[in-house]
């Protein structure tokens, strides 16, 4: 697996968290928008009892949108600690062999 703070063609250092770590973050988000969905739709049709199916379709988009912005300001702010935890590792990793050289 790649450093978090080197490129990989060798280049100046970069902040992009691994490849891996944004795929998980893209997943969480979509399952986060579906369970959100889910239970909004669900929730709104058992409180209507005439039949309003547009209306817990509309509460149900409405809370997948919410839950899916929920969960990608948490992933956002993971993948952000994660690169600056892992920048600050490489720093600290380059005083020591300097200070041992």
């Amino acid at each position: 697996m790649s450093d978090a703070s080197s490129s990989p063609s060798g280049g100046p250092p970069t902040a992009a968290p691994p490849l891996l770590a944004r795929i998980l973050a893209v997943l969480a988000i979509v399952v986060g928008g579906l369970c959100g969905g889910l239970i909004g739709f669900a929730v709104t049709d058992i409180s209507c009892t005439d039949g309003c199916t547009g209306a817990a379709s509309v509460v149900g988009l409405a809370s997948a949108i919410g839950c899916a912005v929920g969960v990608a300001i948490v992933a956002v702010l993971a993948l952000r600690a994660m690169a600056e935890w892992n920048a600050k590792e490489t720093i600290e990793r380059a005083h020591r062999e300097s200070d041992d050289g």
